[in-house]
């Protein structure tokens, strides 16, 4: 399992990095990931301190520090 949200993390980033703050539910229809991992990945990024949490209206939107 750890090697599943290390890879979710690992593309969630380089998505984020690719096309900037964007939703939760925007991430996980373009990459294809479950929205189980995309939470676990969320995790992991903001354990190791990579991500900004922003709410824009009534969305929350990621983004890379």
């Amino acid at each position: 399992m750890i090697d599943v949200i290390g890879e979710a993390a690992g593309v969630v980033w380089q998505y984020l990095n690719d096309n900037g703050p964007t939703s939760v539910s925007k991430i996980s229809t373009e990459t294809g990931i479950n929205k189980n991992d995309i939470q676990r990945a969320i995790g992991w990024l903001s354990k190791e301190d990579k991500l900004v949490f922003e709410m824009k209206g009534r969305t929350e939107t990621l983004a890379l520090k």
